[in-house]
């Protein structure tokens, strides 16, 4: 059964995450979820629209899967955490990559930074990033995602929030 995307928002984020090779399919999810309408199943993101709260809450959880390996990626389910590594600086990288996202695809930063998102520091957050102050951009760096300053140049890319490529390796 193919289940038709209503919201335009919506249908671009998840093109764009296809595009990139983060599967997203839009389903019927029954059960409670970690975001609502929301959940990863073997490195892919279900979602079901009629429970999705804030569709660029799909971006956020994709910049989770983009920063785990091609090898664990397809092994993550239900709320994202890869092993081996603190999950702090994990989350706050999938917030950089989701504010290059919603760039990259022309939307509003809102969509992101939501009211209904951060703790209440979705503000906070879209202030720090419409000033330039990139927080968690040094993990996609690492990542080899992206580059900043110096190493932009070195590289002869376009810096953050411009991406270099969307996946880690």
């Amino acid at each position: 059964m193919t289940i038709h995307i209503n919201s335009a928002v919506t249908r671009k984020i998840v093109d764009f995450l296809n595009g990139i090779g983060v599967e997203t399919v839009a389903a019927r999810l029954e059960e409670e979820t970690f975001l609502p309408g929301i959940r990863v199943e073997n490195g892919k993101i279900l979602f079901d629209e009629e429970k999705l709260a804030y569709p660029g809450d799909l971006l956020h959880e994709a910049g989770h899967l983009a920063l785990a390996s091609s090898r664990e990626r397809p092994t993550l389910n239900g709320e994202v955490v890869l092993s081996g590594v603190l999950m702090e600086p994990v989350e706050v990288s999938a917030m950089a990559w989701s504010y290059a996202a919603i760039i990259h695809l022309g939307l509003d930063p809102t969509v992101v930074f939501h009211e209904g998102g951060y703790r209440g520091e979705s503000k906070r957050l879209l202030n720090n990033f419409t000033l330039g102050v990139y927080i968690g951009v040094s993990g996609l760096q690492d990542a080899g995602l992206t580059a900043t300053g110096a190493h932009a140049v070195e590289l002869n890319v376009l810096p953050y929030p411009h991406m270099i490529k969307w996946l880690k390796d």
